[in-house]
């Protein structure tokens, strides 16, 4: 075997980041020092973001079955749900984050296009995408060259393949000025039926490589993406892979082209770790091996080393194992798509992985041992509740100073970039290519897609309030599933399921760990409430840049991905008011709540509150009334109360149709918090004033408070006798925040 001279030694191995355990347990798999090849391949698959070795223990207690689940978390590359007439859709988020925060523009493009090939590697068609963001401070001029580079390479990317961008969200917080967060996320559609898998089956059937030529960029990309942030990280940006949306694009049409033939017998995407990747979890999952020639593989640089073959995260490259003697098929198709279709080896019954470079063994390693769930290291690593969660204040009103002038805490609190218009970003995407798309999340809590030959539709959102989190892992998390849940209903659908990306410290730091345990129990406590159970994801862990003198980590942003179902798009419901006279109501119980709100942060510079207070039982049944009503046709608009409160909430109801609102408190409730306030589980619909008593009705059922506020007005804002002005004006400023600070 070549290599056999100047084994490595521990030294070596803990420079790719593997531990002294490690090291030795990889000496026992194989009964010998490794090369220095095989323990790269090591390395990169024991690497977090590889294996989940210090997440994987409380991933499992997530809810990964049940409901219209067809194929759950670990199982394909993407979750599968069925959403009836025959179809079934598949999505996944994942995060970019290390890259993106090196090379903003190449770290956020192939972010997408990473995603987007985990979907149609099961034979899915992307029909949208959709991204959650978090950057610094926005007045920072490096906050904003990272801000125009990620939008750009989201952009670029996603338009170019031909995959409208319809939802997102984008938040701004000191704790992410080093260390940003890109989190991507595709859906697509396929016939129940007709997934494909990633799969090894078949001993004697060839293996070959297709799409883009291998080259040097992402090489070691998975470890990269599993260590600290540091001063020094832009010296590893060769990790980072370049991207290619058009190769993308003749990738997807021909892969889902080779499926139809009959031909293949398993396909998966070359994603972290490259081919060492692809081929040991199609042969983990097969129980079988594979023989590979590395040179066979085709290459865009003379004199690449077999690990750095093998290691590569070039994009728009594939893995397929085809049947045997119906080579031609597959040949034939990629032929017509002008991509290189590479036969490199084959499929052997031996459970190993046999690398061939120049005649000889350079890397023969157990494919079991590599992946996920069949030897690789599982840790539970120790935690301790974080010293902050003891010191965090419940706000009350003597603690809060009530505003003199609420116009002009108004207007502070709506130039907050977290609450303006995202059009500066969102107008780079192409969100209607395909002719689907029925809203984005502009005009709808969740973005909506039709269903092409049914009557159906998809509602889809991203969210994390990462305040929340910080505040109390455990509450946080059932906010971020219960606001998601609750976006969807208000688009009228229903919720089914979820995908995750959970966004952290080093989990080396008990701190952090805690916040991370925490986190999976209330994600999981509120998935079971709703039904929506995980069907895959990415765990994003060492979120934190190490400084000469100090560590900065996000806050635990655990990002919410879910998918809702309209069985008729006609259900279809819009967050904006729609005619002068109908009345307003608030569904849900208002009470005195700033705590960790923007008003709280933004105009009072206080970001040591508590969560806001939250009933997961409670949350239900206002979603169960606003699902009946709807049902019953008694809606007009609903759109939530998050961030900003319910004047945030009633501006954004206004902007479309350009109306106004006279509102009243109708309450024993400070102002400050009836407008300001985020208390959860409350949603503000418009109805027609003859559908008022059903509605009365609806909620007295679900035993849930209902308020009537007002009416819907021409153009003025009122609110308890206190003339807002015109609603042009807050549009106006709605709009300009953002682009008045990246232009």
């Amino acid at each position: 075997m070549k290599d056999k001279v100047s084994l490595p030694d521990f030294s070596v191995a803990q420079k790719l980041g593997l531990t002294e355990d490690e090291f030795q347990k990889i000496i026992e798999i194989l009964g010998r020092v490794p090369n220095f090849t095989e323990l790269s391949i090591f390395s990169v698959m024991w690497s977090e973001h590889c294996s989940y070795k210090n997440s994987i223990k409380y991933l499992k207690t997530l809810p990964r079955d049940g409901g219209k689940l067809l194929v759950g978390a670990g199982e394909e590359n993407a979750g599968l749900v069925d959403i009836g007439d025959g179809w079934a859709c598949a999505f996944k988020i994942e995060s970019h984050n290390h890259p993106s925060a090196i090379e903003p523009y190449q770290g956020a493009a192939t972010g997408v296009g990473g995603i987007h090939r985990d979907i149609f590697t099961m034979g899915a068609r992307p029909i949208a995408a959709l991204n959650s963001l978090r950057f610094g401070d926005i007045d920072r001029p490096h906050t904003k060259h990272l801000i125009k580079g990620v939008v750009k390479g989201i952009g670029d990317y996603g338009n170019c393949l031909g995959v409208p961008t319809v939802g997102g969200e984008v938040y701004f917080r000191d704790c992410y000025n080093q260390n940003i967060l890109v989190n991507a996320m595709s859906v697509g559609v396929v016939k129940v039926g007709e997934t494909m898998s990633a799969v090894a089956d078949g001993p004697g059937n060839p293996v070959f490589i297709v799409g883009s030529a291998t080259g040097k960029d992402g090489i070691h990309g998975a470890t990269f993406a599993s260590a600290d942030l540091t001063e020094d990280s832009a010296k590893d940006l060769p990790a980072v892979q370049v991207g290619d949306p058009f190769q993308e694009k003749l990738l997807l049409e021909a892969s889902l082209e080779a499926y139809t033939t009959g031909a293949v017998i398993g396909m998966q995407d070359m994603g972290a770790a490259g081919i060492t990747c692809s081929t040991s979890e199609m042969s983990a999952k097969s129980g079988t091996g594979m023989r590979i020639d590395l040179d066979k593989v085709p290459t865009r640089q003379s004199n690449m080393l077999p690990f750095e073959i093998l290691l590569s995260e070039s994009q728009e490259r594939m893995l397929i194992v085809c049947k045997k003697g119906e080579e031609d098929k597959l040949l034939k198709v990629f032929d017509k798509w002008d991509l290189e279709c590479e036969l490199i080896g084959e499929v052997t019954d031996t459970g190993r992985l046999e690398f061939i470079s120049e005649g000889e063994v350079v890397a023969d390693v157990p494919a079991e041992p590599l992946v996920l769930g069949g030897g690789a290291p599982v840790y539970d690593r120790p935690y301790e509740e974080a010293k902050y969660y003891s010191q965090l204040i419940d706000y009350t009103e003597s603690q809060i100073t009530e505003p003199e002038d609420y116009i002009a805490a108004a207007e502070k609190l709506m130039s907050s970039p977290n609450l303006a218009s995202k059009k500066w970003i969102y107008e780079q995407y192409d969100h209607t290519v395909r002719v689907n798309t029925m809203k984005t999340n502009r005009h709808a809590d969740s973005a909506t897609i039709r269903v092409k030959g049914t009557d159906k539709a998809l509602a889809m959102n991203v969210d994390c309030n990462s305040t929340f989190v910080y505040a109390d892992p455990y509450v946080g998390s059932m906010i971020a599933v219960a606001e998601s849940a609750r976006n969807i209903v208000c688009t009228g659908g229903k919720p089914v399921a979820i995908t995750n990306c959970l966004n952290f410290g080093n989990p080396y730091n008990k701190e952090v760990y805690w916040q991370f345990v925490n986190a999976i129990k209330g994600m999981g406590e509120a998935c079971r409430k709703f039904n929506t159970p995980v069907t895959g994801g990415n765990v994003s862990f060492y979120n934190q840049t190490v400084l000469p003198d100090s560590v900065e980590p996000i806050y635990p942003t655990p990002t919410i991905g879910m998918l809702g179902i309209l069985d008729d798009v006609n259900d279809f419901l819009t967050l904006s008011f729609q005619k002068p006279g109908d009345i307003i109501v608030l569904i849900g119980e208002n009470k005195f709540d700033l705590n960790s709100s923007e008003y709280l942060q933004w105009n009072h510079k206080i970001s040591n509150s508590k969560a806001p207070s939250f009933s997961l039982d409670q949350e239900y049944r206002v979603q169960q009334c606003i699902i009946k009503a709807n049902e019953d046709k008694l809606l007009e608009s609903a759109h939530d109360i998050s961030e900003g409160g319910l004047l945030n909430n009633l501006l954004e109801s206004c902007h479309e149709n350009e109306l106004g609102v006279d509102i009243h408190r109708n309450q024993d409730i400070r102002l400050d918090s009836f407008l300001f306030g985020e208390a959860q589980s409350r949603i503000v619909v418009s109805i027609d004033k003859n559908n008022l008593q059903a509605l009365k009705n609806i909620c007295q059922s679900n035993s849930v408070e209902l308020v009537e506020l007002g009416k819907v007005t021409d153009t003025n804002i009122q609110i308890d006798n206190i003339d807002f002005g015109n609603v042009g004006k807050w549009k106006t400023l709605y709009n300009e925040v953002i682009e008045q600070k990246l232009d």
